[in-house]
């Protein structure tokens, strides 16, 4: 919500006082619910708090929505919640009169958090359809997943009716359109589907510029979870001609090539379904200038990653689930030869969906497309 400040020249009218004062103490008020609300944590903290915020600010009029939104920026999983919960109350009693022109300007900045444009973007649908209808092109090469799978949808349709309507080429250019720009596994694999039926070869590997020549070393110690902090040999010291001890004896580097078409890199084909263990990934990278980039990791298991000898960061998870470009780490490539480091643990998980030991990893700009290395 805006709020205006008042520079008085003289005497202050009484009218003047009764206008701006509860102007400024609303703002107060919305300042200081959103603040409890991003309090809240694990095991309850800050619930009791949160309740008396929502309960204030789903009070307010529609106007305050954007700052709403804003405040999911940074927010943890459990602030999210509350927010997404205050955005719903307070539209629903909006009767029409949404903050369209704020709410398009939030939904234009892609710094906010996705889930907050993604809600932004359906505040804008239920008040335009239409003019959310027109904004759908744009969300093609959208940073956010939320809004871009709308955008493939819409193409997928078009490319369907062009195929049903005998327009072949046609199909096949939005087909092809909506496979590059498509991150969610059910739409990349209808795109592909529908161009190999057409009798189009389809190179998902080169698609999504996945990195599938590596060396590989394992197994290392991951009993009741110890491999996380430990840092093995290959963290000090990854030459290619090193050996290391292992959990099985001396070990080496050793060529590994995926043939997946996601990029999988699956340290069970090499080493076996072992469990309670860890393994190391060193891939090879080559940027001709320096440049920003996004590097996208798809991973079920625990990792850690470093780029040129730099560690990025990590997360101590297993079996979560996986997805392409499940987490996004910005870095700097340097020109030249670049190092990418990927270390990738296993639990001692016995159930059959815990079979999984791998991941995938692809080097991307800010919006996802691709960056392939120039060797």
């Amino acid at each position: 919500m805006k709020t205006k400040t008042w520079i008085v020249l003289g005497a202050l009218s009484i009218g003047q006082a009764v206008w701006t004062l509860p102007a400024a103490a609303a703002a107060g008020s919305v300042i200081e619910a959103l603040a409890a609300i991003k309090n809240v944590g694990p095991q309850g903290q800050g619930t009791a708090a949160a309740q008396g915020a929502w309960k204030r600010l789903s009070k307010e009029p529609p106007s305050v929505l954007p700052e709403v939104l804003t405040a999911m920026d940074g927010a943890n999983d459990y602030s999210l919640n509350w927010l997404r919960s205050a955005v719903d109350t307070i539209a629903g009693t909006a009767d029409g009169r949404l903050p369209l022109r704020e709410l398009n300007r939030f939904l234009e900045n892609t710094a906010h958090h996705p889930r907050a444009r993604r809600l932004a973007y359906e505040l804008i649908q239920r008040a335009d359809p239409d003019g959310a209808r027109r904004m759908l092109a744009a969300f093609l090469n959208d940073p956010s997943n939320e809004l871009r799978r709308d955008a493939v949808a819409t193409v997928l349709t078009e490319a369907g009716a062009a195929q049903g309507g005998g327009k072949k080429d046609e199909a096949v250019a939005a087909y092809r359109r909506a496979l590059n720009h498509a991150r969610d596994i059910d739409q990349i694999e209808s795109a592909a589907k529908a161009l190999r039926d057409l009798g189009q070869t389809v190179d998902l590997q080169q698609t999504f510029g996945w990195l599938t020549r590596w060396k590989l070393v394992a197994p290392f110690n991951n009993v009741a979870g110890v491999g996380f902090e430990k840092a093995f040999a290959p963290e000090h010291n990854a030459d290619l001609g090193a050996e290391y001890e292992s959990m099985t004896g001396k070990v080496r580097w050793q060529d590994y090539e995926t043939k997946s078409e996601y990029g999988l890199v699956d340290f069970n084909k090499p080493f076996t379904q072992l469990k309670g263990a860890g393994g190391y990934a060193l891939g090879e990278f080559y940027s001709d200038k320096a440049q920003t980039m996004e590097l996208r990791l798809g991973c079920k298991n625990a990792w850690k990653i470093w780029l040129n000898g730099q560690y990025l960061f990590g997360r101590e998870e297993y079996h979560r689930g996986a997805e392409i470009d499940q987490y996004r780490l910005r870095a700097e490539l340097k020109p030249g030869r670049n190092t990418i480091l990927v270390k990738c643990l296993q639990n001692e998980q016995k159930e059959e969906w815990t079979v999984e030991w791998e991941f995938q990893l692809r080097i991307t700009d800010a919006q996802g497309t691709p960056i392939l290395s120039s060797k």
